[in-house]
């Protein structure tokens, strides 16, 4: 873990929020492997302790500042820290989120305005303090980690969803703003599928089963690897990861009226399994504070999960066969749906 001010490697400096746990873990892994400099942002004292022990063993260098970032003095001071120990920032990656897994009608006002905060506002705080150091460089880029629910609402997440659709609008807007300014920073997003992570067993759940993805779920490290290949080709304004996401997005482009009868039908059920919730709940402390444990990268759902597939591949590579093959999948779902409608 990095104490001195020089720094000891080459390579980029990176920033991830949420880099305790889940996507944000995977990710800073994948950084390090490049050799970079990442700087660890989460609450959890136990998750970002062992997320810099591996950042240093896979050939990276560490540097943890644990902040709340719904705090936006707070991330500003985080992000001047990593600039007053390694000179400046190229990539900051937005990424730490909160949910609660529950009908609107029970969600309270402080436990939506929390997920706001975080989900959200995180983002606008984080991006506004990368700017800062960014600007005057004219140089850094911008990862937005966001998800198909950045386009597509869903039953039992309606303040992640507002989050990420929220992320998805001011995102769009800063990118035109920097096109016009002629920048040489740069801002993605990459839409994420259903993932193996923790954070099933520490969302805030008000119902009868445990929380799960919706089928099929993805390792983390295959969301790791487009965030890491979206920081070095940031001209895209967007990656679609996993067969899903490309299906859903193109889904609710062409039929929503249809996808919101389908989802009202299939996706209450298809976010839970049997069991009753449990776990601490990390809506408003981290369930990996010092008291707590370690979650690492992965959730439960190993034995279903995919480490990969070829719509990243196409995602990366906007060739004719890349824009068929996606379209392809936009056209199953559809029929799939049609034929749902009918029955």
């Amino acid at each position: 873990m990095r104490t001195a001010r020089t720094p000891r490697r080459r390579g980029r400096v990176v920033v991830v929020t949420g880099a305790s746990g889940g996507v944000g873990r995977a990710t800073v892994r994948a950084f390090a492997a490049r050799g970079d400099k990442v700087a660890l942002l989460a609450r959890g004292r136990e998750g970002l302790a062992a997320a810099a022990d591996e950042v240093e063993r896979a050939g990276g260098e560490a540097l943890v500042v644990p902040v709340d970032v719904s705090d936006a003095k707070a991330v500003d001071a985080a992000a001047q820290q990593v600039v007053d120990a390694y000179g400046h920032i190229d990539v900051w990656v937005n990424n730490a989120f909160t949910g609660v897994f529950a009908p609107f009608t029970e969600v309270g006002p402080d436990e939506f305005r929390r997920v706001t905060e975080v989900t959200y506002l995180g983002y606008v705080f984080g991006t506004q303090a990368a700017l800062r150091h960014m600007l005057p460089r004219d140089r850094g880029t911008i990862v937005q980690v966001g998800s198909a629910l950045a386009y597509r609402g869903i039953p039992l997440q309606s303040a992640y969803c507002g989050a990420k659709h929220a992320i998805q609008g001011f995102n769009e807007s800063l990118r035109c703003e920097l096109l016009h300014a002629r920048s040489g920073v740069r801002t993605t997003m990459v839409q994420l599928p259903g993932l193996n992570t923790p954070q099933f067993d520490w969302v805030l759940n008000r119902m009868p089963g445990r929380a799960r993805p919706v089928a099929p779920v993805y390792q983390p490290e295959v969301a790791a690897r487009a965030i890491v290949h979206a920081s070095s080709h940031a001209g895209r304004r967007e990656y679609w990861v996993g067969g899903s996401t490309a299906a859903t997005l193109l889904a609710n482009a062409v039929i929503p009226g249809l996808l919101d009868r389908y989802l009202a039908r299939t996706n209450v059920d298809a976010q839970q399994e049997e069991g009753r919730p449990e776990g601490p709940a990390n809506l408003w402390s981290p369930a990996d504070g010092p008291h707590g444990l370690d979650f690492g990268a992965h959730g439960r759902f190993d034995d279903e999960s995919t480490a990969g597939g070829p719509q990243q591949w196409l995602s990366r590579n906007r060739g004719r066969l890349g824009a068929a093959l996606t379209a392809g999948a936009g056209a199953l779902a559809v029929r799939k749906l049609a034929g749902w409608a009918r029955r």
